[in-house]
């Protein structure tokens, strides 16, 4: 009886025989050809919506900012006012103004608005809110 040894037998040649052949390599070469610059492009665009979505966030930031201290300091009501401010290296244009909220007198919108720029493109953040004309007393109409 002759045994057969690991090299002979018909499971050895098949596992030599399998391989990849020229037109699997070509089509896997061509697949990536398509598919990686897809990739880079897709991460291209997420890091530009990533940027100009922290900038927003930072120009929330400083909209916010401005209106409290505005708020605390009673400037709102000396009419329309603008500057220039930055949060680490990003600069800022804002403006706050007032004016009378057409449902109450007594009252008045103050709103501050940031404006930046990121990716060449302009942008701009509104915060409002509501706040009793300096000097007005407000009457308090709920039953004790």
């Amino acid at each position: 009886m002759k045994l057969a040894t690991l090299g002979n037998s018909p499971r050895a040649a098949r596992r030599r025989c399998q391989a990849f052949t020229l037109a699997e390599v070509l089509a896997a070469m061509l697949f990536l050809a398509i598919v990686i610059p897809a990739a880079v492009e897709a991460m291209h665009l997420a890091s530009l919506a990533g940027e100009v979505a922290a900038r927003k966030g930072a120009a929330v930031r400083v909209a916010d900012r401005i209106l409290n201290e505005s708020l605390v300091t009673t400037n709102w009501s000396n009419g329309t006012q603008s500057g220039t401010t930055s949060e680490g290296p990003l600069e800022f244009r804002w403006t706050l103004t007032s004016q009378s909220w057409p449902q109450d007198s007594a009252m008045e919108t103050v709103t501050a608005e940031v404006k930046f720029s990121a990716q060449g493109r302009d942008y701009a953040v509104k915060l409002n809110t509501l706040v009793a004309q300096p000097g007005v007393t407000t009457v308090n109409l709920t039953k004790p």
